[in-house]
């Protein structure tokens, strides 16, 4: 039997600066607890499996809305594995995930690896709309297949939109049914995880890094907009880590520099 749950959260900045939740709405298999957060003022959501999830027919959904001034960073406590479904004829699980950021807020999302199990299919999507003056930094990891297997279908679309208008919109596709040449020496290589790094801030308005590589297997692209993005390849999940975290420390200096 498939699941429909759909989370929320909402975060808003209180009369002292703090940063409350006053929407907290946990479902399904998507239990959300507050946590610590690093930053005073700030506030934290970590995403707990409360169940296995997505299998095939599942229908998942997080909903993000970040108010004026607030500052959130939301996390998972372990990956997210896309597991076939249990019938012969399981239609693909989807998780979609929207986030809405509005003027001077901040938001981190920063969930752990998405492992895309053997068998399993899976539509995902990520829809961000930011306000003028909104930050964002996006982290998305993608483990295709569990050790010792191959992986299963992953079609994957990631849209941002900043001031109503495109800024970044792109869809990738691995595993069975994906078209031709997605595991060739033109796409990964070899390579088992993909990922990419997004930040968008208005402090890279007038200081935006250049375009360039990061290694043999990164870039750092600057986008049309305060926006960088960071594509890497890796054998694995923790060499993929190492890469992009490598990466967000160093345009977390940028900006604040």
């Amino acid at each position: 039997m498939s699941v429909r749950a759909t989370a929320r959260i909402s975060a808003v900045r209180d009369g002292r600066g703090a940063t409350t939740l006053p929407v907290l709405e946990s479902d399904g298999p998507l239990a959300l607890r507050r946590t610590r957060a690093a930053l005073p003022g700030a506030a934290r959501v970590t995403v707990v499996g409360a169940m296995s999830a997505p299998l095939g027919g599942d229908r998942l959904a997080i909903e993000v809305r970040i108010g004026q001034g607030a500052r959130l960073g939301v996390g998972s406590a372990a990956a997210t594995i896309a597991l076939p479904g249990t019938g012969p004829r399981a239609e693909p699980a989807r998780y979609d995930i929207t986030l809405k950021v509005e003027d001077g807020a901040g938001l981190d999302w920063l969930p752990e690896q998405l492992v895309s199990a053997h068998g399993s299919e899976l539509h995902m999507t990520t829809v961000a709309e930011l306000a003028p003056t909104a930050r964002l930094m996006l982290r998305e990891e993608q483990v295709l297949g569990r050790h010792g297997e191959t992986t299963g279908t992953l079609l994957s679309r990631l849209t941002v939109r900043r001031c109503g208008r495109p800024l970044l919109d792109q869809q990738t596709a691995y595993g069975p049914g994906a078209p031709g040449g997605w595991d060739g020496p033109a796409v990964l290589g070899g390579h088992r995880a993909v990922g990419q790094l997004l930040l968008v801030d208005p402090a890279f308005d007038d200081k935006g890094p250049d375009t360039r590589l990061l290694g043999p297997t990164a870039v750092l692209t600057r986008l049309a907009g305060p926006a960088v993005l960071v594509t890497a390849l890796a054998a694995d999940a923790r060499e993929l880590r190492t890469l992009l975290d490598r990466a967000a420390d160093e345009l977390a200096d940028r900006a604040s520099g």
